[in-house]
């Protein structure tokens, strides 16, 4: 397996699994990528799994290629694990991640540093024509800060601090976020997988 698509369109999730992968030899491709335009597909389900394979069985059959679908986002301790699936949603449908993070901090007004808890979640499917799907799940646990801050990443990247760092992870570099990140933890898992089953012949 030297090609995986990769069952996203949004360009900074493609361009981390571009890197990592392509560093083992393995291309990344993106729906981006495809000529064909795909219709989004819904994310019928209740949990970062679910949502996974739906995404990526679906792609999977459609092109009869290995597909990687990944769903991610944050889980917040004091907001009783939101906004998990809807992440990208959380404000509205639209998928505004300015507006997601503001609704963020207004429901965590009041709610003291300690009691800030919150991690970054990512699981990866691995959907092949006539496989098994195998999925994988990697985190990163932190703490949200007060307001945003950085210029780096995308999401919630401004109010997310990682366990033990003074900096936002939109502070880190796309190569020290890439060191650190639930996908990054998600795709060692997968490509740990990958080598021990013989899947990148």
């Amino acid at each position: 397996m030297k090609q995986i698509l990769l069952a996203t369109k949004n360009k900074g999730k493609a361009k981390e699994f571009k890197e990592i992968f392509g560093q083992i030899g393995i291309e990344v491709l993106s729906l981006l990528d495809m000529e064909e335009t795909i219709p989004e597909i819904e994310e019928t389900g209740t949990t970062f799994e679910e949502n996974a394979v739906i995404k990526a069985e679906t792609i999977a059959e459609r092109f009869q290629i290995p597909v990687l679908g990944d769903d991610s986002g944050l889980e917040v301790d004091a907001l009783n694990g939101e906004p998990g699936v809807y992440s990208a949603r959380y404000a509205g449908l639209e998928k505004n991640d300015q507006k997601n993070l503001e609704k963020v901090l207004e429901e965590l007004k009041g709610v003291k540093t300690d009691n800030r808890t919150a991690r970054f979640v990512c699981v990866l499917a691995l959907a092949r024509p006539g496989s098994q799907t195998i999925t994988k799940r990697g985190t990163c646990e932190g703490c949200i800060g007060e307001e945003p801050i950085g210029e780096h990443g995308f999401g919630y990247d401004p109010i997310f601090y990682p366990e033990g760092s003074h900096r936002s992870l939109a502070q880190y570099s796309p190569e020290e976020k890439n060191q650190i990140s639930h996908r990054r933890h998600a795709i060692d898992q997968m490509i740990s997988w990958l080598k021990q089953n013989d899947a990148m012949e």
